[in-house]
């Protein structure tokens, strides 16, 4: 018996090849039949949002906007000074601004706590410990920088908008509070530890006159000759302190093989040589007990007025660099809520169910004309 090959049935094969692919008109051939469904449903679903929208408690957004305090530290001054190769070093490592800085304040625990304590946000959020409310203020506290103005904007969403306002002015009420307890600065940075020395000196002002008085000088008790020698003397030995203070402070924003700590340190070395000659000549403490006690307490009187000097320049720098918070739109209760958003909701749900439906109307159609092919039986091939 010849073999032959089994006739193929054109009519499956032909529906195979038409199932491969699906041309414009036969999709919208298809969605017609099911256009009923494609707009009811869709809609249906729209108005099932916008529902549902009602249920969620409304949340408003307060906005504060402040100008930063400016300043000019030595590090941009050193930066500015490179010329092109500033933008090579800005690449090496990104700089933080001080906006960077105020921002990262208002972020800290510190100031978190602060404002959970002062409006209650552990009842109104519903936490037990207090990490947790600090995660969901922040989920409901944004600040940005602008680019270009330098601004600082805090946004808070509240479900209160009296509340919502109130939180976001509170964020710069503590940021002054808090810039006012630590130096941030170049120029607070120096007024802090002047006014530290300033203190401490003042304290041995006081030490040295009561020991002064308690041994008995007066006045008419040291000559001429004797006064001017130990005024001379706490004169240099107070001009020995405030370069040792002023290399120190040097050294804590330039190196040590800089031309200007070099000759800082050899002027200081200059003023100690002269007060060891002088020392030696005077013969300091050999002298009675009244003269050595005046000679320490003019010293001390005498580095009072060089730090009281160094703390004003310190002052008048601090409010060159604009230390005052500016506040440019103090924040005000929101007259409109700012989610959810009614309308927005309704159109994305709409679409989505429209898309969806879409898909599940073509693969259904495949689904079932794939079953339909799998059903018909071949054409038998003859024996």
């Amino acid at each position: 018996m010849r073999n032959e090959a089994p006739l193929v049935d054109l009519d499956a094969q032909h529906a195979v090849d038409d199932d491969e692919g699906m041309d414009l008109f036969e999709l919208m051939s298809l969605l017609g039949q099911h256009l009923k469904l494609l707009i009811v449903a869709p809609l249906a679903a729209g108005v099932v949002a916008i529902g549902i929208t009602y249920l969620i408690k409304p949340t408003f957004t307060a906005t504060t906007v402040f100008l930063p305090p400016q300043q000019h530290s030595a590090a941009t001054s050193a930066l500015a000074q490179l010329g092109p190769l500033a933008g090579l070093v800005g690449a090496a490592g990104a700089i933080r601004t001080p906006a960077d800085q105020y921002v990262a304040l208002m972020q800290s625990v510190t100031v978190s706590d602060r404002i959970i304590e002062q409006f209650g946000l552990m009842q109104e959020y519903d936490e037990e410990y207090r990490f947790e409310a600090r995660k969901e203020l922040a989920k409901n506290v944004r600040m940005t920088i602008g680019k270009k103005d330098g601004l600082i904007t805090v946004e808070v969403d509240d479900h209160s908008p009296q509340r919502a306002a109130a939180m976001a002015n509170q964020y710069v009420n503590e940021l002054r509070r808090l810039t006012d307890t630590i130096a941030v600065t170049e120029a607070q940075q120096r007024r802090v530890f002047f006014e530290h020395q300033l203190q401490q000196t003042k304290d041995k002002l006081i030490a040295a006159q009561q020991a002064l008085a308690a041994s008995g000088f007066s006045q008419g008790a040291i000559k001429a000759e004797p006064k001017a020698a130990a005024e001379g003397y706490a004169k240099l030995r107070a001009e020995v302190t405030a370069a040792e203070v002023r290399l120190q402070t040097m050294r804590g924003t330039l190196a040590d093989d800089t031309p200007e700590v070099r000759q800082q340190q050899a002027a200081l070395a200059a003023l100690r040589a002269q007060l060891g000659r002088l020392e030696q000549a005077t013969n300091v403490s050999g002298g009675p007990d009244y003269v050595s006690k005046y000679r320490e307490f003019k010293y001390q009187e005498t580095l009072f007025d060089l730090f009281a000097r160094q703390y004003e320049l310190a002052r008048v720098d601090e409010s060159r660099e604009g230390a005052l918070i500016q506040v440019v739109d103090p924040a005000t209760p929101p007259e409109k809520k700012s989610k959810p958003k009614r309308a927005l909701t309704a159109i994305v749900t709409t679409l989505a169910v429209g898309v969806l439906l879409v898909m599940f109307v073509v693969m259904r159609h495949s689904w079932r004309l794939r079953q339909s092919q799998r059903g018909t039986p071949g054409a038998a091939a003859p024996g």
